[in-house]
């Protein structure tokens, strides 16, 4: 069964939350006209990085999710992307994943903070990798900077996820990182990417856009451009299935080696 695929791209106003899910709201509507059932949205999308006031941000982020519960629900659309939450020790940047029935299924916290940009001194670090059963079938969740450790997406796919999605704000000097990284996660682990990036200019960084959609053969079926849209994608999941067949890597795999 094909199942419509998007991400949703644009430029995340820093601080600037009802803007931010106004357009968000207006990329969904459309969405959900052509019928997409998985909408993945960029890092950070309602407030971005405005750290200096998080504690702020994260009291709305309660009301943000549940308004996309209901949209989620109405909809018969699945929805993810990473927004700030307040964690018992502090913030939390947690991917959210609602399934298509409006339940909010989930919440991963960034594993791996990235400190060249001062994460770690605004953020809790998670400690738990997540992988779902959903109604589109079994997702991995990955943020942004989780994409350069090859060692979680391995988990995720020996956790038997088919589709893993990331939300990121990968700048512009690394923007063949970016493509290269989403292909080389796709193959070796014989799965489905759907990677959203930001757009536009924030602290004098540039973000390219260029989110991806990637098939278990490292076939991009849909990349976005520089500037704010969607880049919408069919996945069919048999054929998840059918390449691990082909190649069982799975099976082929030397922990007694390696671990």
């Amino acid at each position: 069964m094909l199942q419509k695929a998007a991400c949703i791209q644009f430029d995340v106003q820093k601080g600037q939350i009802q803007s931010n899910m106004d357009l968000i709201f207006n990329y969904l509507d459309a969405l959900a006209q052509d019928g997409v059932q998985l909408a993945v949205l960029p890092e950070m999308f309602s407030c971005s990085f405005d750290n200096e006031i998080l504690a702020v941000h994260a009291g709305q982020t309660p009301e943000i999710v549940e308004s996309l519960c209901r949209f989620a629900g109405k909809n018969n659309m699945a929805i993810a992307g990473s927004l700030p939450r307040q964690g018992k020790a502090g913030i939390l940047n947690e991917m959210i994943f609602i399934d298509t029935t409006g339940e909010l299924l989930a919440g991963y916290h960034k594993l791996h903070l990235f400190g060249l940009t001062g994460e770690d001194d605004f953020y809790t670090q998670g400690n738990e990798i997540v992988c779902i059963d959903t109604s589109l079938g079994r997702i991995g969740l990955m943020i942004c900077y989780d994409l350069r450790f090859p060692e979680l997406a391995r988990s995720l796919f020996l956790k038997d996820a088919q589709i893993v999605i990331v939300s990121a704000q990968w700048p512009s000097p690394r923007k063949e990182h970016w493509k290269i990284l989403a292909q080389a996660r796709a193959v070796e682990n014989q799965l489905f990417m759907v990677c959203t990036n930001r757009t536009g200019v924030e602290d004098n960084l540039q973000f390219p856009g260029m989110s991806l959609i990637v098939d278990p053969m490292g076939r991009i079926l849909a990349q976005g451009g520089d500037s704010g849209g969607t880049a919408v994608a069919d996945i069919e999941l048999k054929r998840v299935a059918q390449f691990r067949r082909l190649i069982p890597c799975k099976n082929d795999r030397r922990p007694d080696i390696y671990g």
